[in-house]
């Protein structure tokens, strides 16, 4: 287990790099835990393989619908699951999702805001987020960060002798419509100008699956050039809107199927011969 400071921007220290070393990292995002179309199933076994793999999670936000408060224009008692039809609805969610949780709270890094808990502080003045995090550590015994809508992991790499350039992950729960044609693709070349030190970007909330590598020409301090890759990805969701019902939101709107699901990010060890020294390889694919 690497050695981590918690703050909004974690720093991660792994200090047994070297060859055959790799790192998993489960990405999540809008996973709606508490609505009747989460897919609780797939959730669980996504988290057993993220054991089976020693992986780490870090979640980007909407991990709750919370849209059955009293003050939420939305709600709908239809749209609630049966262990939180009580009188302490945000009580139940919490508590439930600490049990759903708790075996698997070790491997979480961070679990970011969503405009879904944003929208619920706002309304009922509580933090949802940081209410769940602090009872999902105490059960636990340990130290989740709540994160922002946004934030940094940045992880550094050694072996006691010698050490691997940084990898910085920037992640942002997401923002806009998504657009039918763009799928949110048009934000990264916007977010490539403004994040030129970030490694990997990921983003949620528009429940698409999608991987950009950007291509970067870049300069070393002694004015040589080398080029790097920037890599993009867009997290799926949880809740399936689509299979199953002939209305609703998401029909009513005529939104398309949505990919459910997560990420899997994977680091590991390469030796860079063109410039001797060791380097950190990266795979990004679906958790399906």
């Amino acid at each position: 287990m690497p050695t981590k400071t918690p703050s909004d921007f974690l720093k991660i220290n792994f200090g047994d790099f070297g060859p055959g070393w790799e790192q998993w990292f489960l990405i999540t995002s809008d996973r709606h835990w508490d609505n009747p179309h989460s897919n609780w199933k797939l959730q669980r076994k996504h988290l057993k393989q993220a054991r089976e793999r020693g992986a780490l999670v870090i979640d980007l936000g909407d991990f709750f619908c919370l849209m059955q408060g009293k003050y939420d224009p939305r709600a709908n008692k239809g749209d609630l699951r049966p262990e939180h039809q009580t009188d302490t609805y945000v009580d139940s969610v919490i508590d439930t999702a600490v049990d759903f949780f708790g075996d698997y709270a070790d491997m979480f890094l961070v679990i970011g805001r969503g405009n879904h808990e944003i929208a619920f502080k706002k309304r009922h003045e509580t933090d949802v987020t940081r209410r769940f995090v602090n009872a999902l550590n105490d059960r636990a015994g340990s130290d989740i960060v709540a994160g922002g809508v946004r934030g940094y992991v940045l992880m550094k790499f050694n072996n006691g002798s010698r050490s691997s350039p940084p990898l910085n992950f920037y992640w942002h729960h997401g923002y806009g419509g998504g657009g039918p044609v763009t799928k949110n693709v048009i934000q990264t070349n916007r977010m490539a100008v403004y994040l030129p030190d970030a490694d990997v970007v990921a983003m949620g909330h528009v429940h698409e699956y999608w991987t950009l590598p950007i291509t970067r020409s870049r300069l070393t301090d002694k004015g040589v050039e080398y080029s790097d890759v920037l890599d993009f990805v867009s997290v799926p969701t949880y809740k399936e809107e689509f299979v199953g019902a002939s209305e609703g939101y998401h029909h009513d709107n005529g939104r398309p199927p949505k990919p459910i699901g997560a990420a899997w990010l994977r680091l590991f060890y390469e030796w860079d011969n063109e410039r001797g020294f060791p380097v950190v390889s990266r795979d990004i694919m679906m958790a399906r």
